[in-house]
């Protein structure tokens, strides 16, 4: 089932952002946004996102084919040549074991040894690996999932406020009392975004805060129903949307992206939801 936000299946949050300035629209930023976004991802280094979903079992299990190739399984039976091989492409080598663990999982996002550009470059050249999210862009670095919605210590790159001063004044506007994680996450063209969930939602009872921004509202993100095998397509060009809900991208012949934004909303914004939409968001 989709459990959803207020009893919908998401929130169109554009009708309150208020960044009404002069003859500034929403759909005037948004366009600066998009041009500003387009340019400075030529102009920054980015890495992939995904391609363990699978393993981490946190795919619907009628959709598990569609992770194609994953990373975890594809470490998990290397040769110890072939792990040789990974160790020396890592950032810094003498930071993993010298042999693969027993647990190869160990080794991706949300695991002790994050990928360098490097290793994943090889994983999807010598094996297949598929990464849904081939652009991936941390303007405000997070370490671990737990910590996305924090904003202790964290600040926006030193590239970020380089080439997208634009977007992080938009991101400082938006309606959080603290920002704790933004990045830009893009899919080649014909690329599908893997269908997955970011919680449980039987333990994870709480809906994470965080605004999804389309700027050129061409990424259609999907929800999937597992029960009844249904897809709810989520539109809009800022939305929010229960992540422990199976969700995922249908594939296009062009290159899309989003901008997450997570944090804290402030509690008047919560509220104003909460009044108009009925119920509480969990």
């Amino acid at each position: 089932m989709i459990h959803g936000l207020f009893g919908r299946p998401f929130l169109d949050l554009s009708p309150y952002l208020d960044v009404t300035k002069g003859s500034h629209t929403l759909e005037a930023t948004l366009s600066a946004i998009h041009e500003e976004v387009c340019r400075g991802l030529a102009e920054v280094p980015t890495d992939y996102t995904g391609g363990s979903h699978r393993s981490m079992g946190i795919m619907p299990p009628s959709r598990v084919d569609e992770a194609l190739v994953d990373y975890g399984d594809v470490i998990a039976g290397f040769s110890p040549e072939q792990y040789e091989v990974f160790r020396a492409l890592a950032d810094d080598p003498s930071s993993l074991p010298t042999s693969l663990p027993a647990h190869a999982p160990s080794f991706g996002e949300e695991r002790d040894h994050p990928l360098s550009r490097r290793q994943m470059l090889w994983l999807e050249q010598r094996f297949g690996v598929y990464f849904p999210w081939k652009v991936y862009f941390e303007m405000i670095p997070n370490r671990y999932w737990d910590e996305k919605s924090s904003a202790d210590g964290k600040d926006f790159t030193r590239l970020a406020k380089t080439f997208f001063p634009q977007t992080i004044a938009f991101v400082r506007s938006l309606p959080f009392q603290e920002i704790g994680r933004c990045n830009v996450m893009g899919l080649a063209a014909h690329d599908h975004g893997t269908a997955h969930r970011d919680g449980d939602p039987d333990e994870k009872k709480k809906v994470d805060h965080f605004i999804t921004i389309c700027p050129a509202q061409n990424k259609t993100l999907f929800l999937w129903d597992e029960e009844r095998r249904e897809k709810t397509a989520v539109t809009g060009p800022a939305y929010w949307f229960n992540d422990s809900d199976y969700h995922g991208v249908e594939a296009a012949p062009f290159f899309r992206y989003s901008i997450r934004v997570d944090g804290v909303f402030r509690p008047d914004f919560l509220a104003k939801l909460e009044r108009e939409h009925g119920g509480v968001s969990s």
